[in-house]
């Protein structure tokens, strides 16, 4: 049996007419895979007899490198009928005063295993709309991570916002906290997908929120587009598209639309007749890249776009590029601290994540308990495993023989082999590459090395 080490001739993919590998695209595009920001991925966390490991984990951050760090706010306004994200419904501010001191209450907590500060180099807000914590609060809670932690002079300082709540006063709040990359849920600026969706959001508010960053010297923004919706048309998302590419952002990430009502009560809302069929997804999808690529941007990765002068497209051109919780980054720090409900740490020899019931996390962190409440270790075999896959979304291609040395991948290779002749993968010596048409089910062809997956049936977004 061949082996990672092999220097056998390449495997090379068929010449094959367009047409067959289209077809292959096609019918690939509509499995069922792990999103891979995390290998093992979240479907293998167990739940957690007690905080031993999280607590041994934080103990050895000694101040010896910089970490990064993510909190998430799981409160927003208005839930959008798409969303399949950890987030409630409140408008009390009591119920938001409350969730924030309980993330405060759990960065002390995890702040007092460490033996000294520790160097921060990112620091991203998620959500939810983190900005629902208002000025004074994400104030607050700043004030808090930097009795515990030292950051970086120019470290990276991040936000989820929706822009319907951007103001010039919270554009100025968020400038004087340092922070300079904002991440804006666009979606799409179509009005009957925007009503279909429950996300009312006129062109001009979208303008406006970029305006106000803009002006408070917020000059990195991120748009985040979602095909597959209801009412969505390959016109529409060209327009969509046009619309984004005349507000000039850095880059855009876009996702297809999971619709899975028999997990999210707000998604039962939405008319499943209007949601286009995966051939449609599958156009969509690519009319997006078309577009972007056609004005300039770089496409990154399997679902990002930046201008060519953005830190990503540096870091995709130059072989750094990782993928992580956040999507793809040029984040190369090991560790990731997360605060709030259901926020998942990454440490060297494993994952955690926290209590996801809000209310639940609120009483435990108040009542002086860590809310670790499922993880996973961490192995050799996984280590060299995430590299391999995170290389195959990264760069469309992995080493197997340096990335594990020694190892015997000949049952990934019979796996690679359909792939191989439906002219998606190529197998050269002991290197694996994506090849463009595969690129789009480059999640799929990763999940060969996926051992977990093999073992279960668990449900996951399809691949476009």
């Amino acid at each position: 049996m061949a082996s990672s080490t092999d220097s056998a001739a390449p495997v090379l993919a068929p010449d094959g007419d367009d047409s067959a590998i289209d077809a292959a695209v096609r019918r690939l595009a509509t499995l069922q895979v792990p999103r891979y920001t995390s290998y093992p991925t979240a479907a293998e966390f167990a739940p957690l007899s007690g905080s031993d490991d999280h607590r041994r984990w934080l103990a050895q951050l000694d101040g010896s490198e910089a970490i990064s760090l993510y909190l998430h706010v799981p409160y927003c306004r208005d839930i959008c009928l798409y969303c399949g994200c950890h987030t409630k419904k409140t408008n009390r501010e009591d119920t938001v005063e409350g969730y924030r001191e309980a993330l405060e209450r759990e960065i002390r907590l995890v702040g007092s295993q460490f033996t000294a500060k520790v160097p921060v180099a990112r620091l991203h807000w998620g959500g939810g709309t983190p900005s629902i914590l208002g000025g004074e609060g994400l104030a607050s809670v700043v004030a808090v991570l930097r009795e515990y932690f030292d950051f970086e002079p120019r470290f990276e300082h991040a936000i989820e916002l929706d822009p319907r709540y951007v103001t010039a006063e919270l554009a100025a709040a968020l400038a004087s906290l340092g922070v300079n990359r904002a991440s804006l849920g666009v979606q799409d600026v179509n009005p009957l997908v925007q009503a279909a969706i429950g996300r009312l959001q006129p062109l001009s508010v979208v303008q406006g929120a970029v305006a106000a960053l803009r002006a408070a010297g917020i000059n990195h923004l991120n748009f985040d587009l979602i095909y597959g919706l209801p009412l969505q048309t390959v016109e529409s998302l060209r327009k969509t598209c046009a619309t984004v590419i005349a507000l000039h952002p850095d880059r855009i990430a876009h996702y297809g639309y999971a619709h899975l009502p028999e997990r999210k009560a707000n998604q039962r809302r939405i008319d499943a007749t209007t949601l286009p069929d995966a051939d449609a997804r599958f156009e969509q999808a690519q009319t997006i890249a078309e577009e972007f690529q056609q004005h300039g941007y770089v496409k990154i990765g399997i679902d990002h776009f930046a201008l060519a002068e953005d830190p990503l497209a540096l870091a995709a051109a130059e072989g750094r590029l990782h993928r992580n919780f956040q999507g793809y980054t040029d984040d190369d720090r090991n560790i990731l601290v997360a605060f709030g409900a259901s926020a998942i740490s990454e440490f060297r020899d494993g994952y955690v994540q926290n209590i996801v019931d809000v209310p639940t996390y609120v009483r435990t962190v108040n009542s002086g308990i860590m809310p670790s409440a499922r993880g996973c270790g961490i192995d050799a075999g996984d280590r060299t495993r995430a590299r391999i896959i995170e290389s195959l979304l990264c760069h469309f291609r992995a080493d197997l023989a340096a990335l594990a040395p020694g190892e015997d991948f000949s049952e990934e290779r019979a796996l690679l082999r359909p792939f191989v002749t439906d002219g998606l993968a190529r197998i050269e010596g002991t290197v694996v590459v994506v090849t463009p048409p595969g690129r789009t089910v480059a999640r799929v062809i990763a999940s060969v090395f996926d051992v977990y997956l093999r073992q279960r049936t668990g449900r996951f977004s399809v691949a476009v």
